[in-house]
C-alpha cells in the first residue's frame, strides 16, 4: 500500500487513537477561530482536492459552532410569539467555514475544503486557498483557471463542492429536474 492509502485508512476511524484525538481537540479549542496551517492535517484528502506543496497554496483551519441557530435578539418592544424558536441551517457547516475563511483572506480564492474534526460544540474544516496573483499559480496551466476574475468569489456563488451540495447540484437525471439552473429559477418558470 502507498503512503496516502495508509493515511486514508487511519482517517476512516480517527477516534481509535483517543489520546491523540483528545489532545488535538483541546489544543484547537484554545486557538483562534481561523488558523493558518503550515501543512495539511489530512495530506491524502488535501492532495485529492487539488492541494500542491508549492508557492501560492495556503491551508487554513476554520472552526464553526455546531447546532441550531436562534433568531436574532430583539432589543426593544414586545417579545414576538416565535422568539424562542431555533432555526435549522440552510447551509452546511463546510460552506459556512469556507465563506468565513474567504472573508478573512480576501485576496485568496477558496479551492476546496475537507472535514478534520468535530465534538459536541464545534466542527473544524481545513480550507485550501490559492493566491490568484502569484506568478507560480499564473504559470501553472492546471490551476491558472482560478486567476480569472469570475472565479474570485466562487465560494459565495456556491460553486465549490460544499456549495453545490447545499444547492442540491450533486445529482443528475430523474428526480433532479427541479434543481437546475437553481431551485429559485425553477419556481419562476411556474
Amino acid at each position: 500500500m502507498s503512503l496516502y492509502k495508509h493515511v486514508r485508512e487511519a482517517w476512516r476511524k480517527p477516534r481509535e487513537n483517543a489520546e491523540l484525538w483528545r489532545e488535538r481537540l483541546l489544543s484547537w479549542k484554545q486557538e483562534t477561530v481561523t488558523v493558518k496551517v503550515e501543512y495539511p492535517t489530512r495530506i491524502d484528502r488535501a492532495r485529492s482536492l487539488g492541494y500542491k506543496a508549492k508557492q501560492g497554496y495556503i491551508v487554513v483551519r476554520q472552526r464553526v459552532s455546531r447546532g441550531g441557530h436562534t433568531r436574532p435578539q430583539i432589543k426593544g418592544g414586545r417579545r414576538p410569539k416565535k422568539f424562542g424558536i431555533r432555526l435549522t441551517l440552510r447551509k452546511n457547516y463546510q460552506l459556512i467555514a469556507e465563506e468565513r475563511a474567504q472573508k478573512k483572506y480576501e485576496n485568496l480564492v477558496v479551492l476546496n475544503s475537507y472535514w478534520v474534526a468535530q465534538d459536541g460544540k464545534y466542527a473544524w474544516y481545513e480550507i485550501i486557498l490559492v493566491d490568484p496573483d502569484h506568478p507560480v499559480i499564473k504559470a501553472d496551466p492546471k490551476i491558472n483557471w482560478i486567476c480569472a476574475q469570475k472565479n474570485r468569489s466562487r465560494v459565495f456563488h456556491g460553486v465549490t463542492s460544499a456549495g453545490k451540495r447545499t444547492r442540491g447540484m450533486t445529482g443528475k437525471g430523474k428526480g433532479f429536474e427541479k434543481a437546475r439552473p437553481s431551485r429559485r429559477a425553477h419556481l419562476r418558470t411556474q
